[in-house]
């Protein structure tokens, strides 16, 4: 059940240079193309390869992905190869080069690689009747700080230096105190994951963090007590969420057809119940303009 409340967060839907130790995740192999046993190995057709840009830890990124990629593959009547990285920017270049077909990723992702080498929206989850997500600030429940201002000199944690809530979002909140990130924390690092940087705040190893407010919410589902332990202090505006995306050479056939299946995932019984589970309504067709908050942010503070 855990699993499955934090498959929300991973769908909508991605430890350097600081002294306290983080708590190590379950080693998982990202290097390399794993195909997913739950399709049957004699089901004909070229594999669909998938890549996923693991926004919470990549055991559970792995476990939350399985079922829904099961029904692709079944619906498509090819096998699915899922591939992981360990960063945003190592997935948008496996979309880039064309080493995979289609990919779950964040939304700064999804606007440099749209700008870089034309990288394709195709589909976005829908919660609760909306289409957007939002950045948290978070503090330890016991930290007087009431915004960004009252974070200067302390220890912050980014979660990927291309995740919208996790890294561009907080260094926007710093340039409007007249400040780069640099200058303004005594300490930053990156955990790579949203879930990591929510335990990191709880358990009082860094002063502050900016997450993906659905993470957030739904780790508090899965452990309520995360509530006395941590403090939203500061929310942004709305972003649409983070999308599924194809390259630019992928032929239009295929586009189409993951288009349409997409779209009507929540039509059939399998596609419903997998998507209850999920916590997700259905997936939607966004505007590119869905993502123009984010180009805003970085006109003001370029790329960080």
């Amino acid at each position: 059940m855990a699993v499955r409340l934090l498959a929300l967060a991973t769908l909508l839907l991605m430890l350097s240079g600081c002294s306290p130790a983080l708590p190590s995740p379950t080693p998982v192999d990202l290097s390399q193309t794993k195909p997913l046993p739950t399709v049957p190995a004699e089901q004909p057709g070229q594999p669909l390869n998938v890549a996923i840009a693991a926004v919470i830890s990549p055991k559970e990124t792995l476990a939350s992905y399985r079922e829904l990629l099961d029904y692709l593959g079944t619906r498509l009547g090819r096998p699915i190869r899922l591939v992981q990285r360990s960063t945003y920017a190592e997935v948008n270049e496996l979309v880039r080069t064309g080493e995979v077909d289609l990919a779950f990723i964040c939304t700064w992702a999804y606007v440099d690689g749209k700008a870089n080498f034309g990288m394709k929206l195709l589909a976005a989850p829908q919660v609760e009747g909306q289409a957007v997500y939002y950045s948290y600030l978070l503090v330890p429940a016991t930290s007087p700080a009431k915004s960004m201002a009252d974070l200067r000199d302390g220890v912050f944690a980014f979660t990927d230096p291309l995740s919208t809530t996790g890294r561009l979002v907080p260094v926007y909140w710093v340039w409007q105190e007249g400040e780069k990130p640099a200058d303004f924390f005594r300490k930053q690092f990156f955990t790579y994951s949203h879930d990591r940087a929510v335990l990191a705040v709880a358990d009082g190893l860094v002063d502050g963090a900016a997450v993906d407010h659905l993470v957030y919410d739904a780790m508090v589902l899965r452990d309520p007590s995360l509530k006395e332990k941590v403090r939203v202090i500061q929310k942004s505006e709305p972003i649409g969420t983070p999308p599924v995306v194809v390259g630019p050479g992928l032929d239009e056939a295929t586009r189409r057809q993951l288009e349409k299946l997409f779209l009507e995932f929540h039509e059939t019984p399998e596609g419903a119940a997998i998507l209850e589970v999920l916590r997700i309504e259905r997936f939607v067709i966004l505007p590119d303009s869905a993502y123009d908050p984010i180009r805003r942010m970085l006109e003001k503070v370029g790329r960080p």
